[in-house]
């Protein structure tokens, strides 16, 4: 029997932004489905760095790998898309009711377009690495909002095209140990951007990297993006 008999879905897209949480998702689907595509978007993000770790980990995955470029569709209206705002720090994003680096519309369109783009390509299942679980106040993270974009998807292309968020009830330890169960997700994890500056190292001041930072204590895991970078670091130091 080959890999491939053993499983029951299809072609999956997975829409990757390079992230930690996508980051699992590319591989929770490479297990699960016996074609993985991965779907990326330039949408002025200040964090643009996570488009090269996505082309870097679909390279690690063998996994073909389109970018769509909105151009500045999303300018001004959030401080991940405005640099004239300062991301908050971690305790700040807290605070706040909804955080300025909520996106509006962002998961909307970039599943109207993976939807497009599945349709074409003949895929069953659109992957999203959202959680409702552990995550930073944005409404389109929750599950009533998944349920909503999929039946519109099936009417709207006369289709069904299933929307799969593997991560949605998990909180960030969850994911961790998830990842840990995947051959080949932690290494492609030292390779991803989750840092809302797009600091190489993380900045480990906004929430993002906060949540992570927790995330792969808590699992007792070691992060092996910190332990790429302390090694680049060491690199540098010693070349200088």
């Amino acid at each position: 029997m080959t890999v491939a008999d053993t499983l029951t879905k299809k072609t999956a897209l997975v829409i990757l932004s390079g992230g930690q949480d996508s980051t699992t998702c590319l591989y929770w689907a490479k297990s699960r489905f016996q074609k993985v595509l991965a779907l990326s978007f330039a949408y002025g993000q200040r964090h643009i760095i996570e488009l090269e770790s996505a082309k870097q980990i679909c390279h690690k995955a063998n996994i073909k790998h389109e970018i769509v470029d909105l151009g500045a569709v999303f300018q001004h209206v959030s401080s991940l898309t405005n640099t004239n705002l300062e991301i908050p720090l971690a305790n700040a994003e807290h605070a706040e009711t909804l955080p300025s680096t909520f996106v509006p519309g962002r998961n909307i369109l970039f599943l109207s377009l993976a939807a497009s783009r599945a349709y074409v390509l003949n895929c069953d299942s659109i992957i999203i690495g959202v959680s409702q679980e552990d995550y930073a106040g944005y409404p389109d993270c929750r599950e009533d909002f998944i349920d909503s974009m999929e039946k519109s998807i099936t009417r709207g292309l006369d289709r069904p095209i299933k929307i799969e968020a593997p991560l949605l009830h998990l909180t960030k330890k969850d994911t961790v140990e998830l990842a840990v169960q995947m051959p080949g997700c932690l290494e492609a994890l030292a390779l991803s951007t989750t840092c809302y500056n797009g600091s190489l190292p993380p900045c480990q001041n906004c929430n993002a990297c906060e949540l992570r930072a927790r995330g792969f204590r808590q699992a007792a895991v070691d992060d092996p993006l910190i332990a790429r970078t302390a090694m680049l670091t060491e690199v540098v130091h010693a070349r200088d």
